[in-house]
């Protein structure tokens, strides 16, 4: 009961406010009042115990009292006795339930007409009294937990909805993304524009003898654009679209997963012809049989269902399934086979291009400055996803929006893309001396870049921390590349080996703050020597290090490289690393009059741009100063 005092409504011809008395009567309140009037029913019949109301005497001790004439009256309460003396004073006692006091009287040898007896019927409240207190627990423990059920809405809506598919139906009241809406993966649109012609001119299709694929599986790296696709499918397709992410199939009772999916697929098929869109599919369509847990685990379960659905011995035939992952490497190949995933497409970082089309989209409804050079804020984000982009172009116009502009400028985007790769810059107390050593360690990399003929310009350099790193050097690419030569990433080596190189020449002492470099130049000269053949062991792909395969019922882990080749491709990773250092030492010392420029500069500044450091670099080597690798 909810107790409302409405001011300016509720008030009488005097002005004086009165009490509005609103029952709420929602299942909450119903459940909580019913509880608190049993308790309060509970208590009441309780005390009618009036052994606990009056002081006892023995049976024995009234029944000589009554023989002395001292008992005034008597009430018998099933096996209890309230006795009230000539002095008005009150006792109880209790005799056995089944004698009658008049009986107990006469065994006495007294009259019962001596006293005055009344005898109370508490038949049908004893009953009352009894169940409720053999049920009210069981009561209040069954309420509390289906008031626990239904406030755990998050997951379940009701107890008995386990097996019910959780998948939403996208309709033509949601706000609607089209083709148009993307940009960047060209080729994915066109493969997803022929799904959208199949469903709305069927007969074309059929007069030659074609089907209507069953099934696309979009794979690519986050922030590609695979779930905006799936939505602008559905808002081309008009056609009912129903979305659910895998791991929604999944649950702690087994077999709720394969009941979920029988349940989509029976939904889909009676609102045929329509599509099912089932997000990050590996949290379910892994690879079986690997691992250390058997065949018959809930995920299995509901893998098999999945691909009994798509292509079994019940025809499944105007539902289209799109599904979408960035491990297409994990799945299981029995989910990969044409007649259940037809069309696998790839989605890859956006190039150039792509990449100054996403901007426009993106751009769209911010006031950005109209002489902007999209083309140059494509290569300054080589690298960048659509979702880093549209990520950029938000963070630009927080950051205008904290200068109280009221438009978006270049450095705005500028900022916000050195943010996104990096972080936000952070104002750490340094002291003289650790500015000065990330001033050498970035000068260091900036000055080996910058003599390396086929490494790409500097681009950025600061000693401002940002994120982890106490300083950075930004060298984006400037185009797209496809393939990447030897001698390439030997340079990209010793460039990052220049930072601990000029620790090393300047202070004849090692940092902490070359950690991150060794890590990345470790991992990419073994990917050289492991992955790529750019080794003296020759063109061979080592592979992953071990693979687990099933063996008479068990499962063994086989090395595929044996100890004696694993010491190889490590000396081979040492003499990369090593070849990049001396490299970077070499140049160092060469042009060790430009390095004490720079750092001097970036004490000073703190950050310099590619025009400042290449006017104080000048021109480059006339040769080069590395001759051999």
């Amino acid at each position: 009961m909810a107790i409302t005092n409405n001011s300016k409504n509720n008030k009488n011809k005097k002005g004086k406010k009165i009490f509005e008395f609103r029952l709420n009567l929602t299942p909450k309140n119903i459940f909580l009042w019913s509880i608190i009037f049993l308790i309060l029913l509970f208590i009441i019949m309780s005390a009618r115990d009036i052994s606990n109301i009056f002081p006892e005497k023995p049976l024995s001790a009234l029944i000589s009292d009554v023989r002395g004439g001292q008992v005034k009256k008597i009430e018998v309460v099933d096996d209890k006795l309230l006795a009230t003396y000539k002095d008005d004073k009150v006792y109880s006692s209790i005799k056995e339930s089944q004698d009658s006091f008049y009986k107990i009287l006469s065994d006495a040898q007294i009259d019962p007409k001596s006293v005055e007896i009344e005898i109370k019927d508490t038949s049908g409240g004893t009953i009352w009294f009894n169940i409720l207190s053999n049920v009210l627990p069981l009561l209040l423990m069954v309420g509390f937990f289906l008031f626990l059920i239904r406030q755990a809405r998050g997951a379940q809506d009701s107890i008995f909805s386990f097996g019910q598919s959780r998948a939403k139906l996208f309709s033509k009241d949601h706000p609607k993304v089209t083709f148009k809406d993307v940009a960047g993966v060209d080729e994915a649109k066109q493969e997803l524009a022929e799904v959208v012609d199949f469903l709305k001119n069927p007969q074309k299709y059929r007069a030659l003898g074609a089907r209507t694929p069953k099934g696309v599986i979009l794979v690519g790296p986050s922030g590609t654009g695979k779930t905006l696709l799936a939505r602008a499918l559905a808002g081309e397709a008009g056609v009912p679209f129903f979305s659910m992410a895998g791991s929604e199939f999944m649950e702690m009772l087994v077999g709720v997963g394969a009941s979920r999916v029988r349940d989509l697929f029976s939904t889909a098929k009676k609102n045929s012809p329509s599509i099912i869109f089932i997000d990050e599919v590996d949290a379910i369509g892994r690879m079986r049989s690997i691992g250390v847990v058997g065949g018959h685990d809930e995920r299995e379960q509901t893998l098999n269902q999945i691909l009994v659905e798509m292509d079994g011995f019940t025809p499944n035939e105007h539902v289209l399934i799109v599904a979408a992952t960035n491990r297409g490497d994990l799945l299981d190949p029995a989910l990969l086979r044409p007649g259940r995933f037809d069309r696998r497409v790839v989605l890859d970082l956006p190039d150039m291009e792509g990449r100054k089309d996403i901007l426009k989209i993106h751009s769209q409804g911010k006031p950005v400055i109209k002489d902007i050079d999209w083309d140059k804020v494509s290569k300054r984000t080589v690298g960048f996803s659509g979702a880093d982009l549209e990520n950029m172009l938000n963070e630009a116009a927080i950051f205008a929006a904290r200068k109280n502009k009221t438009i978006i400028e270049f450095e705005d985007i500028e900022e916000s893309a050195t943010k996104v790769k990096l972080g936000p810059e952070k104002k750490r107390l340094q002291s003289d001396l650790d500015r000065k050593m990330t001033a050498y360690h970035e000068a260091g990399h900036a000055v080996v870049t910058y003599a390396l003929p086929h490494m790409d310009p500097v681009h950025r350099i600061s000693i401002v921390s940002r994120g982890m790193a106490l300083g950075f050097t930004l060298i984006p690419p400037q185009k797209d590349r496809i393939h990447e030569t030897k001698t390439h990433l030997l340079e990209e080596i010793a460039s990052m080996m220049g930072g601990r190189a000029a620790e090393s020449l300047i202070f004849s002492e090692m940092t902490t703050g070359a950690a991150n470099d060794i890590d990345k130049a470790t991992i990419l000269a073994r990917d050289m020597v492991v992955e790529f053949g750019m080794s003296d062991l020759g063109p061979i792909s080592f592979g992953p290090s071990v693979d687990v395969t099933e063996w008479g019922g068990r499962y063994m882990i086989e090395t595929k490289v044996s100890p004696d080749m694993q010491g190889k491709i490590d000396s081979e990773v040492k003499k990369i690393l090593d070849t990049g250092y001396k490299q970077a030492s070499t140049i160092l010392k060469k042009m060790r009059a430009k390095l004490d420029i720079i750092a001097n500069e970036l004490v000073k500044k703190e950050t310099l741009e590619s025009e400042e450091f290449e006017k104080l670099m000048g021109p480059k080597p006339a040769k080069a100063i590395v001759t051999s690798w």
